[in-house]
């Protein structure tokens, strides 16, 4: 999805996934962890590349980089910044805004300080403003006591289990409470236009 904007939130920032992130991203996903945490296959970087690109144009995918990047930060964020993703999958096509999201920590060293957290949260209100959603769902693997917890913290519900895929998928109904308090997080992120190298 062609989405042209980063989402600065106090601690994290959001830029869409562009060509120059995929050889730092296809180093983490050579991690046999992170391909088992998010259910992936290895790619080389040529297919990578390819990826990068096939869902850049993808109207049913949103991929954004997570770069730790605070918000008095006046620097451009770099390959040292990034952190991680968060992803948005648009794949019901009975209901166009129901929206599967996903979050990786990739740093080891960015783990465990609430990054993902806030990720999570900035792309939730961006999706539910700008994107009509109005259930979020998220598959997780039974041994990722990380993301089990970060999504139970948010208030997600366990709505099944796939025992074939040791899987448990959690979901988040948007009620008008929910909707009002994301709206406020998105009035307190900022907005802003790509730069010529993320476009």
């Amino acid at each position: 999805m062609r989405l042209e904007v980063k989402l600065q939130g106090e601690r994290v920032r959001l830029v869409p996934y562009a060509a120059w992130h995929v050889d730092k991203y296809h180093e983490w996903m050579k991690d046999p962890w992170l391909l088992e945490m998010t259910a992936s296959e290895p790619l080389s970087l040529q297919e990578e590349r390819e990826m990068q690109v096939n869902w850049r144009e993808d109207p049913a995918k949103a991929t954004f980089i997570l770069h730790a990047h605070a918000r008095d930060d006046a620097r451009d964020e770099d390959e040292a910044s990034m952190a991680g993703d968060v992803n948005l999958f648009f794949n019901d096509d009975e209901d166009p805004h129901n929206c599967e999201i996903d979050i990786m920590v990739a740093e080891a060293s960015k783990r465990g300080q609430g990054l993902g957290k806030e990720a999570v949260v900035l792309m939730m209100a961006f999706a539910v403003d700008k994107m009509g959603v109005h259930r979020f769902y998220s598959k997780i693997n039974e041994t990722n006591e990380a993301s089990l917890g970060l999504f139970r913290k948010l208030g997600y519900k366990e709505c099944n289990y796939v025992k074939a895929f040791q899987e448990f998928e959690f979901e988040y109904i948007i009620t008008e409470a929910e909707r009002a308090a994301l709206a406020l997080v998105l009035e307190k992120a900022a907005v802003l236009p790509l730069s010529t190298v993320d476009a």
